[in-house]
């Protein structure tokens, strides 16, 4: 077959594929979330596309159970020897709210917030806990959630920046 014909064979079947699996891909991106059905524990705002409540995604636990689990076991400046937590990757939550943006504050039940680059939930693995050595976390144990990073996995994570970006008792997530 000669060059050109085979490269504009190609085209075609490349621009069949980008034109029909676009769609199918954004429907399957823009399901909606559901409403919680229990207490709600993280509310993201913000730049975000999916909201489920006045502009806002709303989660209660059993949503965040719902999305795949990770578990990692770290040691941190907070705990003696190294604990397994346990939860979604921060990456899923904010694709399940469609956000947007580049910086994300992380507020707690205390008032701490902080400023988490989008980046780091793509480059690391960092998890909004539910467990802590597979038990929910009290809020009097640093729960109900615990945005925590993998420190055991990067030897660049272990200082005081990336300690301070980790919330525990975290309750929500503003996007900008």
């Amino acid at each position: 077959m000669p060059t050109a014909r085979r490269s504009a064979l190609l085209l075609g079947l490349l621009t069949c594929v980008l034109t029909i699996a676009p769609p199918a891909l954004a429907r399957q991106a823009e399901q909606p979330l559901t409403e919680p059905a229990g207490p709600v524990v993280l509310s993201i705002g913000g730049a975000l596309r999916h909201a489920n409540r006045d502009g806002r995604a709303v989660f209660d636990m059993a949503m965040l159970e719902k999305l795949p689990q990770v578990s990692f076991s770290t040691q941190t400046p907070w705990y003696p020897g190294a604990r397994k937590f346990t939860g979604p990757l921060l990456r899923d939550v904010l694709a399940q709210a469609g956000a947007q943006g580049r910086l994300i504050e992380a507020r707690a039940l205390n008032d701490y917030r902080v400023m988490v680059p989008v980046e780091d939930a793509r480059r690391y693995d960092v998890i909004v806990a539910r467990l802590l050595d597979d038990k929910p976390m009290a809020v009097r144990d640093k729960g109900p959630l615990f945005l925590i990073y993998p420190f055991d996995s990067h030897a660049e994570l272990r200082n005081s920046v990336y300690y301070g970006r980790s919330a525990w008792q975290l309750t929500s997530l503003e996007l900008r």
